[in-house]
């Protein structure tokens, strides 16, 4: 089945002046237009594709991919708007993708930038973007465990913390954690599952508990030793940015891991950096 607004693996059917043929099954044939072709590409090859409809609401696929596909959010910059329609977003696409009128919390305008969410409108058979994110999100309970890590898209800066969405399905409460860069949103993060609160709510956090992140960012930090000659330029004075950038964790989870080390004569501190201590030291 071919899922519109989203990436499918489609066969090459035939090559024509206009582009590729792709085997659409039940859709029927679907141009991949001849700029997005990859070089080589043959008759019987399969290519991973994003499929969508083009200004005369054919179907068409590309190798690109947008910003965000059906069932994902994402902040889009509004390129215009016209007044019997709605407006139109920029999602990394040729083809700009349409806010309807009714399909906004609050009237947009040019310049702005905005928190959608994208999905398939079975009435009017397109592809779309809403504000109105509770069309898409599950308002259900959700399943996550205590401790489980979770894809966060952060989108609003709060007293407590950061408004998130977890996994493109639920919404969450990010705290604050010491130690961590300020986040922006639109930025995509991985965090963990605090709790789940009785009134559905989740609490999340930037790095799992206790001994559960020490010790795997404490092989993490090891294997980065390793391939890079015994040494790296980061220690408990290295700038929390740079931790995140490099190691994916808040500063204080990285302390908590060089101090394990450390205890385990694993490591030594060189500032600016540490160094791998070997059995021979």
């Amino acid at each position: 089945m071919i899922n519109i607004g989203k990436r499918n693996a489609l066969r090459v059917l035939r090559e024509t002046s206009a582009g590729l043929f792709l085997d659409g099954v039940e859709l029927g044939d679907i141009l991949l237009p001849g700029r997005y072709i990859p070089p080589g590409t043959k008759p019987g090859d399969l290519l991973n594709v994003f499929v969508y409809l083009d200004s005369e609401d054919r179907l068409v696929a590309t190798t690109e991919t947008p910003r965000a596909m059906v069932g994902e959010f994402a902040f889009l910059p509004v390129v215009n708007v016209n007044p019997r329609v709605g407006a139109f977003l920029d999602w990394g696409l040729a083809k700009d993708l349409l806010l309807p009128f009714g399909e906004q919390d609050r009237p947009v305008r040019r310049g702005q930038t905005v928190l959608v969410g994208i999905l398939f409108d079975a009435t009017s058979q397109r592809i779309i973007a809403t504000t109105r994110l509770n069309r898409l999100l599950n308002l259900q309970p959700a399943a996550y465990v205590a401790g489980q890590q979770v894809n966060l898209l952060i989108t609003a800066r709060t007293p407590l913390g950061y408004n998130v969405i977890v996994e493109n399905a639920h919404r969450g409460l990010l705290y604050h954690t010491a130690g961590v860069a300020p986040l922006q949103p639109g930025q995509k993060v991985r965090g963990f599952v605090r709790q789940l609160r009785p009134d559905g709510k989740i609490d999340l956090s930037l790095d799992a508990t206790g001994y559960k992140r020490v010790e795997p960012l404490a092989d993490q930090i090891l294997e980065a030793l390793r391939a890079n000659h015994g040494r790296l330029a980061y220690d408990d004075s290295s700038p929390p940015e740079a931790i995140r950038e490099k190691f994916g964790v808040s500063k204080n989870a990285f302390k908590l891991a060089l101090g394990a080390l450390y205890k385990q004569r694993r490591i030594r501190f060189a500032p600016p950096g540490i160094e791998l201590v070997t059995k021979a030291s």
